[in-house]
């Protein structure tokens, strides 16, 4: 089969399609064949060699997510019949014509959903819920969501408005913010403002933001628990900002914080199995419904797979990249 292959750490260029062998499912798993696959930045970081695929899947062929037919199914397996079209996520090795799964870690696409919509779906709806789940959002609350133009905010920001919580979001690009307005965005602010505890405290009349879904982290985490109410929560989801920053310790004992790091690739099989149960239940008839929906930037051939990531790359991405593979 052909197989998008990290052939060295470096840039988009290392990406090369060579021939592999075509995997077979064991029990309890089923073998797809891809029709399209989203771009994450962790196969950014791990293209560069900062970010190494967890034991079980390829080493050197990226992936997190896909959509694609059930191929074949190993023992066990009777969920899905050999045909039906499904979407989930996986540790890597979705860059390819064929990828084995946990049957647990894949759900059937919506009937009204193309291939491309639904690649674009798995991992950062999943991240997004797990993440809101994990921080208790309520209806009412106020969540702050950095990078709220990725694809995991745009989600965020989706299933947050669903709930009747309302969103306060952070971009670098103005033009972000203000398509974000339009999926619900209440209050939009420019990364590099000074005022982002005044912008903050004025929309929550003074309270502070309930909830933080921190894609980002870096520096900016202080100014972040300063704007934060009392029991507020914090899930930080991301480090593109930097791994490192200088904490209050203090303002955490008073104002009762919680701060909460995730990641889902690195997890057991069985906390993906349920992180997805959970959002095949919550998120997956929403999106089936039309009431949230999967946010596609654009949609690349194949071949252009090194094209995918430079966008990526150079922030010039309004949600979701994805590829479709004939």
């Amino acid at each position: 089969m052909r197989a998008v292959v990290i052939t060295h750490p470096g840039g988009p260029e290392v990406l090369a399609v060579r021939e592999v062998p075509v995997p077979e499912p064991h029990a309890g798993e089923i073998r797809v064949r891809v029709r399209a696959f989203g771009i994450n930045r962790a196969d950014l970081l791990q293209r560069r060699g900062r970010y190494p695929a967890p034991d079980g899947v390829p080493p050197d062929i990226p992936g997190l997510e896909f959509a694609g037919l059930v191929d074949a199914r190993g023992s066990g397996d009777t969920v899905f019949d050999i045909g039906a079209r499904v979407m989930g996520i996986a540790g890597g090795g979705t860059y390819a014509d064929y990828v084995v799964i946990p049957a647990s870690h894949t759900v059937a696409i919506p009937d009204n959903m193309t291939d491309a919509d639904a690649a674009a779906i798995p991992e950062v709806f999943v991240t997004a819920h797990d993440a809101l789940r994990r921080a208790d959002l309520r209806s009412g609350e106020w969540l702050l969501i950095h990078a709220v133009g990725s694809g995991v905010g745009l989600a965020a920001l989706q299933l947050a408005t669903a709930i009747g919580a309302r969103v306060i979001g952070t971009s670098r690009t103005a033009d972000k913010l203000e398509r974000a307005r339009a999926l619900g965005l209440d209050v939009a602010i420019h990364a590099s403002a000074d005022d982002l505890g005044s912008i903050v405290r004025a929309a929550t009349d003074g309270v502070g933001a309930n909830v933080v879904l921190d894609l980002v982290g870096g520096a900016q985490l202080p100014r972040t628990l300063d704007v934060m109410a009392e029991q507020g929560r914090l899930i930080l989801v991301g480090l593109t900002a930097g791994i490192s920053a200088e904490v209050d310790l203090a303002l955490v004992l008073q104002r009762r914080l919680r701060i909460e790091g995730t990641v889902l690739r690195s997890r057991s099989t069985q906390e993906k199995a349920r992180a997805v149960a959970a959002f095949a239940a919550d998120v997956l008839p929403l999106l089936a419904d039309g009431t949230i929906r999967p946010v596609v930037h654009a949609v690349l051939p194949f071949v252009e797979v090194a094209e995918a990531h430079r966008l990526m790359e150079f922030n010039l991405t309004f949600g979701k990249v994805v590829v479709e593979v004939p």
